[in-house]
């Protein structure tokens, strides 16, 4: 279960996929907060599930064991004035969903079908209703197909780099050198992975971001939504 969708007429839904770090997240919670849609962060549902498995002592090789868990897991992702919380099973995991344990397992654990299938299914009912903004590795070629706009955000494995490590707080603990290292590896595996690979879907607009700033990134996604809209209207 997973909370937040509402009903919108007119509206459309908006995928926007991308490597790690290539700010996803920052960008599409601004283009819905400049549109009034709803914002999903789907990396921030497979972090949950990953630090709740973590929590449990169960490793991503041991499928059978995280398969069996799955229907015990419960996300919600709410909305609020400082930015979305993240609750697994009741409890509030925010802040705990960033750490670099999290960070180093994610993408084994987003290998595994049954745990994508279940979280695929929960975020295309969130999109039912239209005006959903959603960001991740595969919301264009597998969870929302039929995305009217869609974008694939990338920049340099080192801007990227950057980025996250402005976020971290735990810069004590990793080097930006390092973290340059642990992005290249999480890009192979995201493109390598045999369930829902990273790529990019044949009509999303590339958008290279490592030179604009997160302002310039939101207003040219703004911009095609609001000519998608026109166009269809005329």
């Amino acid at each position: 279960m997973v909370s937040g969708a509402s009903s919108s007429s007119g509206k459309i839904n908006i995928a926007i996929d991308g490597p790690a770090g290539a700010g996803k997240s920052t960008i599409a919670r601004r283009v819905a907060g400049m549109l009034s849609y709803i914002y999903v962060d789907t990396g921030a549902m497979y972090r949950a599930a990953t630090w709740y498995f973590q929590q449990l002592g169960i490793e991503p090789e041991d499928e059978e064991k995280v398969l069996q868990t799955v229907p015990n897991l419960v996300i919600e992702l709410i909305p609020g004035e400082d930015g979305q919380r993240v609750s697994v099973n009741g409890q509030e995991a925010t802040e705990e969903i960033r750490s670099l344990a999290v960070n180093a397992q994610v993408s084994r654990y987003a290998q595994i079908e049954g745990l994508r299938g279940r979280l695929v299914s929960l975020q295309r009912q969130m999109a039912l209703r239209k005006g959903v903004v959603m960001d991740g590795r595969d919301i264009g070629t597998t969870v929302l197909p039929d995305a009217e706009v869609k974008v694939f955000m990338t920049a340099s494995v080192e801007e990227r780099a950057r980025r996250r490590y402005k976020e971290m707080k735990e810069r004590d603990q990793i080097t930006l050198d390092q973290l340059i290292r642990d992005i290249d590896e999480r890009d192979r595996l995201d493109r390598e992975r045999e369930i829902s690979p990273l790529r990019q879907a044949e009509d999303a607009v590339l958008l290279d971001t490592t030179n604009m700033t997160p302002d310039e990134v939101a207003e040219a996604i703004v911009s095609m939504c609001r000519t998608y809209v026109r166009k269809r209207e005329t």
